[in-house]
Order: C-alpha cells, then sequence, then structure tokens
C-alpha cells in the first residue's frame, strides 16, 4: 500500500523523539545542554531514573503492540489482545502472590521472577485447554484461564494480612514505569527478546491463516506450532514485562489498528510496525503520567484505560456497522 513506505520513518521517528523526552521530562525538567554538559546531577537524574524507564517503556510497549497485532492475526479477531489469553493476568497473579506472602519485602526482583513464572503457566494452561479446537476454542480457554487468575488475585486482596499489603497489591496492579532500575531491564528483556523471536516467526502463516484454517492447512502450516509458538511468544514478552511494570491495558489493542490502513491487512506486514507504535505510545503515555498535575504521579495503567476506553468503544460501533 501506499503509506506503507513512510509508516516506518514515521514510527521509528516517534520512538526516537519519545524516547529523548523522556529523558528530558519530569518533575525536574532537564534541558538538552545539561545532559551534553554532564553534570553529576543531570547524569544520575538520566543514567538511575530516567533511561531504565525509557528503556522499559520500549520494551514493554513494543511486546503489547507486537504480541496483540499476532493474536488478532491468529484468532482473527480485531478485538484479541494479550490480556485476552489469560497471559496478563497470570503475571499478575504472581506478583500479588510474591506481595501477599511477603516474599517482595526480602527479595526486591521476587515480584517480577514469579510474574513470569505465573504468566508462562497461563499460557500453557491456555494452549493445553484450548488446543486441537480452533480459533474459539482458544479464545475461550483463554477467557476461562483469565477468570481464574483473576479470582486469585481477588482472593488475595480480600485476604491481604494488611492494610499495608493489599494497599501493594492494589498500587501495583495500576501498573507504573515510576521506580524501575537497570535490574528490571536487565531480569525481563531477555525474555522479551525470546517473546519478540517466537511471535516473529508467526508471519507468514497467519497470512495463511487470514484464509481460513482449511485454507492454511492445506498450504502446509502447522496449526499446533504457530498457536505454540504465539501463545508462548506472549506469555515470555508480555508476561515478563508486566511482571515488572504491572499490568497495562489496550497498547496491544490499539497499536495494530493504528497501523493497520497504512500498510493493509495482511497480518506479517502488521508486525514489526506495529512494535514500534505499540512503544511510541506507551512512551507518550508515560510522559502524559508523569507531567499531568496531581498530589502523585497518576499510575500508567489507569491513564492507558482512559484513553484506550474510547477507542474500543469506537471500534465496536465500527464493527457493527460494517458487520453484515
Amino acid at each position: 500500500m501506499r503509506g506503507a513506505s513512510f509508516i516506518w520513518p514515521i514510527a521509528i521517528a516517534a520512538v526516537v523523539i519519545g524516547a529523548i523526552a523522556s529523558l528530558l521530562a519530569g518533575h525536574v525538567w532537564l534541558s538538552p545542554a545539561q545532559v551534553f554538559q554532564g553534570d553529576e546531577m543531570s547524569r544520575l537524574i538520566i543514567w538511575e531514573l530516567r533511561a531504565p524507564r525509557a528503556v522499559l517503556a520500549i520494551l514493554v510497549g513494543a511486546s503489547l503492540g507486537l504480541s496483540g497485532a499476532v493474536l488478532q492475526g491468529l484468532l482473527r479477531n480485531p478485538l484479541a489482545e494479550p490480556g485476552l489469553l489469560g497471559v496478563s493476568g497470570g503475571a499478575s497473579l504472581g506478583a500479588v502472590v510474591a506481595i501477599y506472602f511477603g516474599v517482595s519485602a526480602s527479595f526486591a526482583l521476587a515480584t517480577p521472577l514469579m510474574g513470569m513464572g505465573f504468566a508462562l503457566a497461563a499460557g500453557a494452561l491456555t494452549f493445553i485447554v484450548g488446543r486441537g479446537a480452533g480459533a474459539v476454542a482458544l479464545i475461550l480457554a483463554g477467557a476461562a484461564v483469565s477468570a481464574l487468575v483473576n479470582s486469585g488475585v481477588a482472593l488475595a486482596l480480600n485476604f491481604a494480612p494488611s492494610p499495608y499489603a493489599a494497599y501493594e497489591i492494589t498500587t501495583w496492579l495500576l501498573g507504573s514505569l515510576s521506580n524501575r532500575s537497570w535490574d528490571h531491564v536487565l531480569l525481563a528483556a531477555p525474555f522479551i527478546a525470546a517473546g519478540w523471536v517466537l511471535l516473529a516467526l508467526t508471519g507468514r502463516a497467519l497470512d495463511a491463516l487470514a484464509l481460513g484454517e482449511a485454507q492454511a492447512r492445506s498450504l502446509g502450516v502447522n496449526l499446533g506450532r504457530i498457536n505454540l509458538f504465539a501463545l508462548f511468544g506472549t506469555a515470555l514478552a508480555v508476561g515478563a514485562a508486566t511482571s515488572v511494570t504491572g499490568a497495562i491495558g489496550f497498547i496491544g489493542l490499539v497499536a495494530p489498528h493504528l497501523v493497520r490502513p497504512f500498510v493493509g491487512h495482511q497480518p506479517s506486514r502488521i508486525l514489526a510496525p506495529s512494535a514500534l507504535v505499540g512503544a511510541a505510545l506507551l512512551l507518550a503515555t508515560d510522559i502524559a503520567a508523569r507531567l499531568i498535575p496531581s498530589g502523585i504521579e497518576l499510575r500508567l495503567g489507569v491513564l492507558t484505560s482512559v484513553i484506550g476506553l474510547p477507542f474500543f468503544f469506537w471500534l465496536v460501533m465500527r464493527m457493527k456497522r460494517v458487520s453484515p
């Protein structure tokens, strides 16, 4: 399509500009001159506080955008996003368990580690329950797994051992990139990269699946393997992302739809631009969360929900208009 030639430079420029703005913006604004002069305070703010936050925003946003594009192609459902398969909920439950039992108080990285473990378990359970019966069965299995892990989160909140634990759980569930360090980046990045590789391998098969499952099989597509790559790629990338940032919604839903008008409906052409747009969206949202005046910093998951809900309703109304 005509727009495909310029979506790449626009998306890359948006990520670069967003990353630079993320280094400069905040309660303490830094000018480019301060950055280049490199005084001790500026270096501390940039390297220890804002650089890991910007890198995580790129990794997490790209993971959400890429996995959303893959799942929409796999399930042939424009409303599909990572939370649909229970992966995000599984990561949330793992983090909540770490907080509930006090493991996170004695070991700072227990929250992301348990989050990734539970995300992988949720993805595996979705695959085991829904395998071999098509896209609808996977959606239903994901809904069941999501309900299961959400009930676990609700139980943890209900039986929280102290008001402080309940507050910490609730705060984490709202999602945020604040107070994240290079330890979180180094922990999540290898799992996110492995997830990206698995998700990228689904591209050609998703093109065949756009014709229908029977046609894809006739073209030699191994549907079980593609489901496995998509589910575990999502579990690795989104599970690792959610385990270090908390639950962040709607990026995986919105990013592919912003890309599709420019590159067409061929699933493989949507994947990489969706990752870039997802990264740019999360960078912009994180900057907005810092700059909106309030007593405490607005949580990222809250802001993405506020922004994403109108888009979601618009998408539903559009589907109603075009459906037969």
